[in-house]
């Protein structure tokens, strides 16, 4: 895992080499371990490496293929670098890292050798025969590339702050992009907060050169639909458990020790049995105890430990240690976002131990179709002949619904005045946090109501329609709050404190077949339904059965005590600027302090949060 940034110029120039150099120093968090360069009359590159995989310095980067054609940065891991290797018997390696496999896959097969690599990574190659560089980024969007194209050229990096360390791009904020972050608190593929800087497109990959850039998608979510026969219940519950295997199996390549978050619930229970099942050495396993009884899972994660004898250590957290460390975690978002917290805190405990890579958990609900809109969203589809024809009824509602100061009428409005039930138009409204009225009345931004979310969804409408019900979510998910808030979250969060995380319930392959697994299969009346069926023999029946928990922070109650000053500070400080309309965001805030029951906490965050950004950044508005 590391960080990479560089520029490249259309025509002939030196390449400022400062500018790189501001750039890399900018990641130094994301990889403590080495750092590098490469400079020519077009494309200039830096590095910064936490070593993971062949800690010699012969793996540092940027790396150089044998012939000296081509020389690569990559972040992130190839999960079956050995098996390309086999693949290649006639390339003389050097190393026995990844990144020398990627750089001799590109030198075998060419851009195409995307198709062949299985992890997580965001990689840029230059082709110094030809004069081309490529960019990419791996399927599910684990690993975060940005870049900014100009008339000279572009300039990339896996942080927007390292393009802004540049000193080239200005730091003016993407007014345009507001309404997504406000509407489902992350900012969406191709957006940034920052104008003129771009998302690369997960499962995308850029080839520029001095004539212009050209755009391929190889990898589209639910593109394929695996050959299988989905009606046998008990064949698909042991293909789910084969493919379970492999993705923790490949995750636990490291040349340094890897452990687990345990939380003590089924999703980290099971990465943590499948790891004890495959591995040599004993699980390094790490749970976060509370002494509240009743957020605290520290009793269930020792009873997994048990089971798996792992080496267990349990790190002992006070809510108030979560509340000292939330500036460090603000610090820490290179993008805006309202979650977070409890990843940087976790992940900073972990790597305090020498850890430097651990396997999460986390995807377990999105993939087992684990939150209640998945089933709410299957109930509408089941009475879709009553919805299509109550439209004028369900209007007549909405139109009264939409009078009210509740956002959660607001967006109960949006679902009843949809047209069809289809995962476009119902999908965003689960995941809303401010309603499109509410925004408009806080910001003066000219706005139609649209988001980069909606056109997405639109866009894959045909293909996600011909998915069960409960996976069209899931399908929604991965291109929206997945992609887009908790991977962000998950790698910011933890690579701001050096700590590789890997996910198996991203695995791609994963994904991809549960996408196609039937409802019936996913949601008895147990929304585990398939997970358990695929692990039975493996879990304590305490796991198996257990209603699931999570320690929730007591925001409500902190942004109006112990963090009312540092809320009210930053939300006077954003009514100033011109695209606030201040006298609104002051009666919202008055509202929620009052204790409005229709203004959740996290809508008045994201604005605490965005001005936090903004100051920290020095990003003009």
């Amino acid at each position: 895992m590391c960080g990479i940034a560089g520029i490249f110029n259309f025509t002939p120039g030196i390449v400022q080499e400062s500018s790189i150099r501001s750039m890399t120093k900018a990641l130094s968090h994301r990889g403590p371990d080495a750092d590098g360069y490469y400079f020519n009359d077009h494309v200039g590159f830096g590095h910064r490496r936490l070593s993971i995989i062949d800690l010699s310095a012969l793996s540092n980067q940027p790396f150089t293929d044998i012939s000296g054609r081509y020389v690569v940065v990559v972040n992130g891991e190839l999960y079956n670098f050995q098996e390309i290797r086999n693949e290649l018997p006639d390339y003389p390696f050097l190393t026995s890292g990844d990144t020398e496999t990627l750089v001799a896959a590109f030198a075998k097969w060419g851009p195409e050798c995307v198709n062949r690599i299985k992890g997580m990574f965001a990689f840029a190659l230059w082709d110094k025969q030809e004069e081309l560089l490529y960019i990419c980024r791996d399927r599910m969007g684990v690993k975060p590339l940005y870049y900014h194209l100009n008339d000279n050229g572009i300039i990339f990096a896996s942080e927007i702050r390292s393009i802004l360390a540049s000193g080239l791009v200005p730091r003016k904020l993407n007014k345009t992009a507001l309404p997504d972050y406000l509407s489902f608190q992350s900012f969406g593929y191709p957006l940034s907060p920052i104008e003129g800087i771009r998302q690369l497109q997960a499962g995308s990959i850029l080839k520029i050169s001095k004539r212009g850039v050209e755009k391929t998608i190889y990898w589209s979510i639910a593109e394929n639909k695996p050959e299988f026969d989905f009606q046998d219940e008990a064949a698909t519950h042991e293909r789910i458990r084969q493919l379970l295997r492999k993705a923790v199996q490949s995750r636990l390549v490291s040349d340094v020790q890897v452990g687990a978050f345990l939380s003590g619930g089924i999703d980290s229970s099971i990465i943590v049995g499948l790891m004890a099942e495959m591995s040599s050495v004993k699980p390094s396993t790490f749970n976060i105890s509370f002494s509240e009884k009743e957020y605290d899972e520290s009793f269930y994660a020792q009873l997994v430990a048990k089971r798996f004898n792992t080496n267990h250590t349990t790190l002992e957290l006070s809510p108030e240690v979560f509340l000292n460390e939330m500036e460090n975690a603000m610090n820490a978002m290179d993008s805006p976002s309202a979650d977070g917290l409890n990843t940087f805190v976790v992940s900073k405990a972990i790597s305090k131990t020498g850890v430097k890579v651990a396997l999460s958990g986390v995807g377990g609900d999105e993939l087992f179709a684990r939150y209640p809109f998945y089933n709410k969203y299957l109930q509408l589809q089941r009475h879709k002949k009553v919805f299509d024809h109550t439209f004028l009824l369900r209007k007549t509602v909405a139109d009264i619904l939409r009078k009210s100061n509740s956002g959660k009428n607001h967006r109960i409005a949006s679902i009843l005045a949809a047209k069809t039930v289809s995962i476009s138009n119902i999908y965003p409204e689960f995941r809303r946090i401010i309603s499109p009225l509410q925004i408009r009345q806080i910001t003066n931004i000219n706005w139609n109501g649209g988001s980069q979310l909606f056109t997405e969804l639109t866009k894959n409408q045909d293909r996600f329609g011909q998915l069960p019900f409960l996976s069209q979510v899931s399908a929604a998910e991965y291109l929206g709050y997945t992609q887009h808030t908790l991977l962000k979250d998950t790698d910011q969060m933890s690579m701001a404190v050096s700590l590789e995380v890997r996910e198996p319930f991203f695995d791609h392959d994963l994904v991809n077949f549960m996408l196609f697994v039937p409802d019936s299969f996913k949601y008895h009346h147990n929304p585990n339904t398939s997970l358990v069926g695929s692990v039975m023999p493996m879990l304590p029946k305490e796991i198996l059965h257990r209603e699931k928990q999570g320690f929730l922070f007591p925001w409500q109650v902190w942004m109006k005590n112990q963090l009312k000053s540092f809320c009210e500070t930053r939300i006077d400080f954003l009514c100033q600027r011109e695209f606030i309309n201040g006298a609104n965001l002051r009666l919202y805030w008055k509202r929620f302090l009052e204790n409005d029951p229709t203004i959740r906490w996290t809508e008045i965050w994201l604005f605490v949060v965005l001005e936090y950004w903004m100051e920290r950044n020095q990003v003009e508005s």
